[in-house]
């Protein structure tokens, strides 16, 4: 199996940490390993313990090598927190060849022109969308390439985050003994795999709810317009089971996902479980019903402050319709939750692969689609597995990591 082929991405999420091992043969996608490790180390999408993080990495890699029988060296890494920004920029240049058609060095000139933005010193480029291509002054194009002209612009969204974030999560990656091939934002990821090309055209929110976090991704006209994240997820109704019952929260966890329903309605009187309960030794029993009464209003909490935050962001009346995904989203009775909540068409997307038909790989998942359709020369370029991990971990703290991060993002298309 040829290393070319193989993209590997990594999901740090808040209570799973996801490596998916994906191969790209003759433009499809075939994932042929995942691994997942519980997070430890991470709080509400934020890295809070280095030691930890990089434990559960190292966990959910060897997890994903093991089910392949491959090494893995190189990794695809994705980011989100409520520090990403974007902003739009334009960039301009002259067309260099004689013949006046447009090649792919004109393309990553007027890249690298639109990267050009004045940033604060704790600010970073984390990617570069672009939204479309003039052509001296023809509008809405694509792809410029083999087009002929003299002067080429692109309108991009420019990706930023904040240093400390993007410093620490490589920092973990790369104590973990792996190498980064590209940061992504997870928004951008899932949006490849969750939204339909339409979606994306005609206003849609992309909302991934979390353990720790609701992350909101709005996309109109073809391209990311707006995100925000929401410190609030599935872990804040696994606390309130806890509370409710009066159990711990571990088993908590378990009730949630196997007897959990968002919808009162929903629920089934006769589906009884017991619970140990916290200062005794007693098991008392619960219905499904009992279960869903501390579910459902939580539950609804999550989706109004989540259009309350579209609304806040100004897209309140724009927005044509909502994509949830994400591990809380499983549960039974979310749709239904989530339609009367939100007043709007709302689907839950689910990644078409075998071993990963699950809401919460949809940002692994969309990761290795976004590399193969935009960082392919990337892929190709990409150095052959190694035999075998390194002894120690590369340090960190040498100088140019930015630099290097800023090499890596120029080759972005």
């Amino acid at each position: 199996m040829s290393s070319n082929d193989i993209i590997v991405s990594l999901d740090i999420g808040t209570s799973k940490v996801r490596a998916i091992i994906g191969e790209v043969s003759n433009g499809a996608i075939n994932i042929i390993g995942v691994g997942s490790a519980d997070s430890e180390g991470i709080r509400k999408g934020a890295i809070v313990d280095i030691d930890q993080t990089v434990q559960s990495i190292r966990n959910a890699v060897d997890h994903a090598e093991r089910m392949v029988g491959i090494q893995i060296s190189d990794v695809y890494v994705g980011i989100q927190g409520n520090h990403i920004s974007l902003q739009t920029n334009h960039g301009v240049v002259a067309v260099s060849n004689e013949d006046r058609e447009i090649g792919e060095e004109d393309i990553e000139r007027v890249l690298q022109a639109a990267k050009v933005v004045a940033l604060p010193p704790e600010r970073e480029i984390i990617n570069l969308v672009p939204k479309q291509y003039l052509v001296d002054g023809l509008e809405g194009i694509s792809d410029p390439r083999g087009m002929i002209g003299v002067r080429l612009e692109v309108e991009a969204t420019v990706v930023t985050g904040a240093k400390t974030a993007i410093h620490n999560l490589v920092r973990c990656v790369e104590k973990a003994n792996l190498r980064i091939a590209g940061v992504i934002l997870m928004s951008l990821a899932s949006g490849q795999m969750a939204l339909t090309k339409d979606e994306k055209m005609m206003g849609t929110v992309l909302a991934d709810i979390g353990a720790g976090s609701c992350t909101i991704a709005i996309f109109d006209q073809g391209s990311i317009v707006a995100t925000s994240t929401l410190p609030i997820g599935g872990e804040y109704v696994t606390s309130d089971i806890s509370y409710g019952l009066r159990t711990q929260t571990e088993q908590a966890e378990k009730i949630k996902q196997k007897f959990g329903c968002a919808l009162i309605q929903d629920a089934a009187e006769d589906q009884k479980f017991k619970v140990m309960r916290m200062g005794s030794n007693v098991e008392k029993e619960f219905s499904q019903v009992d279960l869903a009464n501390i579910i459902e209003p939580r539950m609804q909490e999550i989706f109004h402050l989540m259009r309350q935050e579209v609304i806040r962001l100004g897209f309140g009346d724009k927005v044509n319709g909502y994509v949830l995904t994400g591990g809380t989203v499983i549960m039974p009775g979310t749709l239904p939750l989530a339609q009367s909540e939100l007043e709007s068409t709302v689907r839950i997307a689910v990644p078409d692969f075998i071993g990963v038909r699950d809401p919460s790989f949809t940002s692994g998942v969309g990761m290795i689609q976004y590399v193969s359709k935009y960082m392919r020369n990337r892929i190709s370029s990409a150095p052959k597995k190694s035999a075998g991990r390194k002894a120690s971990a590369p340090s960190s703290t040498k100088p140019g990591l930015f630099e290097r991060l800023k090499n890596m993002f120029s080759e972005f298309i």
